[in-house]
């Protein structure tokens, strides 16, 4: 296998993320409002969030609640509780994980999340991004990939033979069950979860790490105690046990990703791939398109090293529909 080349994330220089608006909108002062900021895989619908007892903002987080929290996303994720690490975010565990690791070679499997790959650096490891699976002491995989949706077969991780293999399944809660590696978990395997995606809300701060319990038990030692706010192990026990909501959110984005997809062809993108919560598109005028969707008040991800890629989360109902075709000229009406 070869190395994929010029994807290489200086070590010091921040990685762009979406949801940027901040930054977009001061360059577009005069843009209609409100914004539509697509530039994000996170569901535009949110779960409801019901009001919170008091003390779940003025009490130091319980054990008990953490514990509530675990059970309900070991049953989500087909695992065992003693496997579950609950922290604020995905984010904290992909900068905790390369300080777990005496210096190795990483494979990271890409392009993809640039986080995985600038944290592995970040701490003196050797990186390589890589086409496809390759042997390596540690081996990255972002399944369903982010941005391109690429899936790997569970087949094919398994056969991993790395130390450790990490697999971050941040996009994957919308798939069947059998598409995620959380339900068996190999010796050598970590996987992680995101909450605020799925969910539509990011700004909780939850995710997940299911692993070996050694390497469980040395993830909690580095969180601390009172990693997850109260707000958050309330919010997240009872997400994770509706059934209901997730099954019409999924079906619900499903049919989204679809219009979405006819909507982008009929403005003469070529879609790449994706999941239900964002696609990837081609055009050979994207900056163009990019800077043209900004004057409308619609935000998108742009790419630096894929100039003529860029991604588009789900619009939040048929308004918002609309107004994107409109911005994209698409003569028909989006229903």
């Amino acid at each position: 296998m070869q190395d994929v080349p010029n994807i290489g994330v200086p070590i010091g220089k921040p990685v762009a993320h979406g949801g940027d608006l901040g930054r977009v909108r001061r360059r577009h002062p005069d843009a209609p409002q409100p914004w539509i900021d697509l530039s994000t895989g996170i569901n535009p619908l949110p779960y409801p969030v019901a009001k919170l007892p008091a003390d779940a903002w003025s009490r130091l987080p319980s054990h008990d609640a953490e514990q509530t929290l675990i059970a309900a996303a070991a049953l989500r994720y087909r695992c065992q509780p003693g496997q579950l690490i609950a922290a604020p975010g995905t984010q904290a565990l992909i900068q905790i994980l390369p300080r777990l690791v005496p210096r190795s070679r990483v494979a990271i499997v890409g392009p993809t999340y640039a986080e995985h790959e600038l944290n592995w650096r970040r701490h003196g490891h050797d990186v390589r991004v890589v086409a496809d699976l390759e042997a390596a002491d540690v081996v990255v995989v972002v399944n369903p990939d982010n941005p391109t949706g690429r899936l790997l077969p569970l087949q094919a991780l398994r056969a991993v033979t790395a130390r450790l293999l990490i697999v971050d399944e941040a996009f994957i809660d919308l798939m069947p069950n059998d598409a995620s590696l959380a339900g068996e978990l190999p010796d050598n395997a970590i996987v992680l979860r995101s909450f605020g995606k799925t969910y539509g809300l990011a700004g909780l701060r939850l995710g997940f790490a299911i692993a070996p319990t050694p390497l469980a038990a040395r993830l909690r030692d580095e969180l601390g105690p009172w990693a997850v706010s109260g707000p958050a192990l309330s919010i997240g026990a009872t997400a994770l046990t509706d059934d209901t909501w997730l099954q019409a959110a999924a079906a619900r984005l499903t049919g989204d990703a679809r219009k979405l997809d006819a909507l982008l062809v009929s403005a003469g993108f070529t879609v790449l791939g994706g999941t239900p919560l964002f696609r990837l598109a081609s055009h050979p005028e994207v900056q163009e398109k990019v800077e043209d969707l900004a004057h409308h008040g619609i935000h998108v991800r742009a790419f630096a090293d894929r100039p003529t890629c860029v991604r588009f989360g789900l619009p939040r109902g048929d308004g918002e529909f609309r107004r994107l075709s409109a911005a994209l000229q698409v003569p028909q009406k989006v229903r």
